[in-house]
């Protein structure tokens, strides 16, 4: 083959110095050119390069011509064409292309796909980046603290047709991130609202019951005070994760204008027997319904203290004003807990500390004794959580006081209401629970029944000066699910029960 390809070549040479001593020029050819040479080269006075459309299929030929042929001359056709070239070899580069068939420029099929491809490249991206900036801010949305117009919402659109709150909070439109609604449909929701009734008046604010669709929803309208309190409450039920039986349901935040002035709402679930503070008013309890109600609020700030890890989690909350006011009553015999404008939130994976901008401090009959003489550590979340539990102490003693043994009770009465004036303040309360060290009075009568008296022991251990010593929520909770298993139980009929009547008799 080596062989062959070098014999070729000599004679390609030998027909170049021919062509040369005979003045005919030597030209690239295909097989059916004419005088075209087996090493696929030919002789003549020019050389060609053809093209032309045959039945849809484009033929191409290179050649030489004896004489110059009148097409060289003249313009290229739609369905044919020709080039001459007179230098040896020309044609083997020479191109040509057929008019309209073959345009210089793009097809438009390749034109539309340069344009389309990179427009569909640039979409995808913008949604790739859209996500993704979704997904790292859905759980810092951040509220503007400057004005009540410079609020930055992300909007989400969404309709509410003739739904349900259930359906609404149930349904996969949600944020995912909080416990409420996408920031569109809270205001749809809220502008929907009747105001029907005032339930609840407090130096903070109102608590309306109102209607929606048909439904009875919570209404609490912030004053303009407690401002800081209503964008904590709402940053907090917007960010994280607080669907829990025993946390007050969340449906929306707004604000709104009415009557020529501002106002803040907060939208929850209603609970007609308003606060466990009026419910024990009056209401007399129980053991069993008390151990239910302790027992339900110990759960709710169990799911606030504990941090839960994971794309669906939340962080450890500290509530710091927990009292008989700030938790509800369901229908059920169960509490939620309601009210975070003062919560603190904590985070191991940054041990982030989000105390928040509050400067509204807590109740004051309510606070540990490290808060009252201000020793406490701000800077270590701990210290927070010890707080709830000192005041969890206090609402069981509420509790435990209007439940019902051997048939005496007590009227309800606030803690220390025998220490304290009827609005105390923080040096009252700092000299009877700091320099004193006293705590509240239990009723003698509570010893007598075994599952009071257990509640007596958890109260005494919420009330310890050295918030270290204090039990856990976690601890409570499950003390309290012990001694309600013995309620669980079906009672055991005695022995003497079980026998027949007449065996009895004969006993």
């Amino acid at each position: 083959m080596l062989q062959d390809a070098s014999v070729g070549l000599l004679l390609a040479i030998v027909s170049l110095l021919t062509s040369v001593v005979s003045g005919e020029l030597m030209c690239v050819c295909d097989e059916t050119a004419p005088y075209c040479e087996e090493n696929l080269t030919c002789s003549g006075m020019l050389c060609f390069v053809s093209k032309h459309q045959q039945d849809g299929e484009t033929i191409l030929r290179k050649g030489c011509l004896a004489t110059e042929y009148e097409l060289c001359k003249g313009s290229i056709q739609e369905n044919y064409g020709m080039k001459c070239c007179g230098s040896n070899m020309c044609n083997f580069n020479l191109s040509i292309m057929l008019k309209d068939k073959e345009e210089p420029g793009l097809p438009l099929k390749n034109l539309l796909l340069m344009i389309l491809v990179p427009l569909f490249v640039i979409v995808l991206l913008g949604v790739l980046v859209g996500l993704f900036l979704w997904k790292s801010r859905k759980r810092q949305i951040q509220f503007g603290h400057n004005e009540l117009g410079d609020m930055d919402f992300i909007l989400k659109t969404s309709m509410t047709g003739d739904s349900t709150l259930e359906d609404l909070l149930d349904d996969d439109c949600t944020t995912g991130s909080g416990s409420g609604l996408p920031f569109l449909v809270q205001r749809t929701v809220a502008r929907q609202i009747t105001l029907v009734e005032c339930v609840g008046k407090g130096r903070y604010g109102e608590v309306w019951r109102g209607t929606w669709h048909g439904e009875n929803v919570a209404v609490k309208i912030f004053s303009s005070r407690d401002e800081q309190s209503w964008f904590r409450e709402t940053e907090i039920y917007n960010t994280v994760l607080l669907r829990h039986d025993n946390i007050l349901g969340f449906i929306a935040s707004d604000m709104t204008s009415r009557n020529s002035s501002t106002q803040l709402w907060l939208i929850t679930h209603y609970h007609e027997h308003g606060s466990l503070y009026d419910y024990l008013q009056c209401t007399s309890l129980d053991v069993e319904t008390c151990l239910q109600l302790a027992a339900s609020v110990i759960c709710g700030l169990v799911h606030l203290h504990v941090e839960i890890f994971g794309t669906q989690g939340k962080p450890a909350i500290a509530h710091r004003d927990l009292k008989s006011r700030n938790i509800l009553v369901k229908n059920n015999k169960q509490c939620c807990i309601a009210d975070l404008g003062l919560a603190v939130m904590h985070s191991q994976h940054s041990d982030l500390l989000d105390i928040g901008n509050n400067p509204r401090v807590g109740t004051k009959r309510y606070m540990a004794p490290e808060v009252l003489d201000e020793q406490i550590r701000m800077d270590c979340f701990e210290s927070f959580k010890r707080t709830d539990i000192w005041a969890y102490g206090l609402v069981l003693w509420e509790i435990a006081r209007r439940t019902v043994v051997n048939g005496v009770v007590e009227d309800y009465r606030p803690p220390f209401f025998d220490l304290v004036p009827s609005d105390p303040s923080f040096e009252d309360m700092k000299k009877v629970v700091c320099i004193d060290q006293q705590t509240p009075t239990i009723p003698n009568r509570l010893y007598s029944d075994p599952t009071l008296s257990a509640l007596t022991k958890i109260m005494k251990e919420c009330w310890f000066q050295s918030p270290s010593a204090r039990l856990t929520a976690l601890r409570i909770k499950k003390t309290l699910k012990k001694l309600s298993t013995s309620f669980d139980k079906p009672k055991q009929p005695s022995l003497q029960g079980d026998q027949p009547r007449d065996q009895r008799s004969n006993v």
